[in-house]
């Protein structure tokens, strides 16, 4: 009775907060202890790169990417032949008298085509130029966006992961714990109130494996639906950091352009070809067309032949030109307007991309300083708890700090590494 008084004195809150999870015939009688768990091994899908090109095998750009590189190249086509357009053929027949063989009749056969306006054709193959470099902007800058949202389900299932294989190993320990304070208890040791306590950190350490069992899953479900349904996800799990990019390194493009200001910076270049190109089509182009006549005056005369030569130039279109310069600018203004915040919003990112990253390893070293401490203080306790000069409360909040200690380091681990992630991402680089 004396060693009860004890532990209510000692720790009321944690008899109150454990006796409602208890079964009253859990101590009755008791069960053998479950065999431990086993541990798992950290994280999924094979890898971070090997989950990014699996979930950009689904995206729209990547299906669209050649058929996107097609149209610049025809465009690029069209802009070396000397004709502005697709020629046209005509035919014409003319008779005063339907269906007669003996009256006059005259037979044309033509063929037209447009003719590029003066500075046109130059201006025209600029335009297929850019918009052919853009192609590639277009998708280093989508496959950017993509590994954003890749990177984020990543290490959000890398920490769920971790989160229930802390949780497994909470329980085993709480599982052992428990069988030695019942062995300890059936032999006289310890009270009834202690054997409460330890069933109480199995029933907690249970709640605790369940959320995180539903974590993982939600966070495992995440992910596939990035990688593909199709995608088997791979139990082998490696949760490899990716490299940490160099100073100054800015990202993977071959002129050193973040993929997100690559992609402005050419959509920029491609709206003010397009006011170029229409400030010269003021107006439809020129038609140069070439006729052949056969003709006859009457019958039983001979047919002579003649060749015609004719030219079509169509007049200024007026305010119809101007709207459609006055559309291609404000397009172009307002990508020059953007070029500019995003390189700011890039530059700020990175910056503090870069804080993040110096803030994750100082917490790092601190919860690893911590958890040394905490295993070494577990030991002692643990120890002393076996000859009885340390009570079971004790031996409770030590163990539960002791885990704590290990979560917090681990985590700051998974922090480490997707600031790490993070950071590249900022400087535009793909997960490696």
């Amino acid at each position: 009775m004396f060693h009860v008084a004890r532990v209510r004195a000692s720790a009321p809150w944690l008899i109150a907060g454990l006796l409602h999870l208890v079964n009253a015939s859990a101590w009755a009688q008791p069960a053998a202890m479950p065999a431990p768990l086993p541990p798992l091994s950290l994280p999924v899908a094979g890898t971070l790169p090997q989950a990014f090109e699996a979930a950009w095998a689904a995206q729209p750009p990547a299906a669209s990417r050649a058929s996107r590189t097609d149209a610049a190249l025809a465009a690029q086509r069209a802009a070396a032949t000397w004709m502005a357009g697709p020629p046209a053929a005509g035919v014409t027949s003319r008779t005063d008298r339907i269906g007669s063989g003996a009256v006059a009749s005259e037979f044309d056969i033509g063929l037209s085509a447009p003719l590029w306006l003066p500075g046109e054709r130059e201006r025209f193959g600029r335009l297929a130029n850019t918009q052919l470099a853009a192609v590639d902007a277009r998708i280093a800058a989508a496959r950017l966006r993509l590994a954003a949202v890749v990177r984020d389900a990543w290490w959000s299932l890398q920490r769920a992961e971790l989160e229930l294989a802390l949780a497994i190993d909470r329980l085993n320990s709480a599982r052992w714990l428990n069988a030695d304070v019942l062995k300890r208890f059936r032999a006289g040791e310890l009270s009834r109130a202690d054997q409460f306590q330890a069933e109480g950190a199995v029933a907690q350490a249970e709640v605790t494996l369940a959320e995180s069992e539903a974590a993982r899953s939600t966070a495992r479900q995440a992910l596939a639906a990035l990688v593909g349904t199709a995608t088997r996800m791979s139990t082998e799990l490696s949760p490899g950091a990716e490299p940490e990019p160099l100073d100054g390194r800015q990202a993977e493009a071959p002129d050193g352009l973040h993929p997100s200001l690559a992609e402005l910076s050419l959509l920029s270049e491609q709206s003010r070809r397009l006011v170029d190109l229409a400030s010269v089509q003021r107006r439809a182009n020129p038609e140069v067309g070439v006729t052949a006549v056969t003709e006859r005056g009457a019958f039983g005369e001979r047919n002579a032949n003649s060749l015609m030569l004719s030219v079509r130039i169509p007049l200024d279109a007026g305010p119809r030109a101007d709207n459609r310069i006055a559309t291609a600018r404000a397009e172009s203004d307002e990508l020059d307007a953007q070029l500019i915040v995003e390189r700011n919003r890039i530059a700020a990112e990175a910056e503090a991309s870069r804080a993040r990253l110096a803030a994750a390893r100082e917490r790092l070293a601190a919860a690893e300083r911590r958890a040394v401490l905490a295993r070494d203080v577990r030991g002692f306790v643990e120890k002393s708890f076996r000859l009885g000069e340390s009570d079971l409360p004790t031996r409770l909040r030590v163990e539960i700090e002791a885990v704590e200690a290990q979560r917090q380091a681990s985590v700051a681990r998974i922090a480490v590494a997707g600031a790490v992630s993070a950071l590249r991402q900022a400087l535009g680089l793909l997960p490696e």
